[in-house]
């Protein structure tokens, strides 16, 4: 039993790190998560699913206003969401974006959906550009930390996602 566990952590670390890459070379978290969700046979079809949390207005840190690259005037909302699909837990993540930087659709869409914060502001074609990726603790496997930006540089939005063992074949 000794050495088996070193072999199990060794084995789960590697799932991890093979999950963190996945994660990093994805286009979006949505388009991640649904591929991943289809790959597990978690739900049939794979369909991601925003489970906003009603939370107090938040105060928006001035480290997020940096990244977010806005002043202390400027409107900026908080989405804390539970991403699920089939009933499975695939990710948390709290997201800080500038509803000046959206439609007003896709301001309505966010306000009034589930709909996943990637899927609504696709069209926008937005990359992802990562600020921290580190292990996670607990039910956590992976926690990212991103800045999505317009083609054009322009910040829209900051996501700290932490990813659950589901992910890696963790029921």
């Amino acid at each position: 039993l000794g050495a088996a566990a070193p072999v199990l952590a060794q084995d789960r670390a590697a799932r991890v790190d093979a999950l963190k890459t996945s994660v990093l070379g994805a286009a979006s978290a949505t388009q991640f998560l649904t591929g991943r969700c289809g790959a597990l046979h978690l739900a049939a079809p794979a369909s991601v699913r925003a489970e906003n949390s009603a939370l107090a207005k938040a105060i928006v840190p001035a480290d997020v206003r940096a990244l977010l690259q806005v002043d202390e005037a400027a409107p900026v909302r908080h989405r804390h969401v539970r991403l699920t699909c089939g009933g499975h837990l695939l990710s948390e993540a709290d997201n800080w974006y500038v509803p000046a930087r959206l439609t007003p659709a896709m301001n309505y869409t966010l306000d009034t959906t589930d709909t996943p914060f990637g899927a609504v502001v696709r069209p926008l074609n937005f990359h992802r550009k990562t600020v921290a990726a580190t292990p996670g603790q607990g039910p956590t496997v992976l926690q990212v930390k991103a800045v999505l930006l317009t083609p054009q540089g322009a910040p829209i939005s900051l996501v700290v996602e932490n990813y659950s063992g589901v992910l890696i074949g963790e029921r």
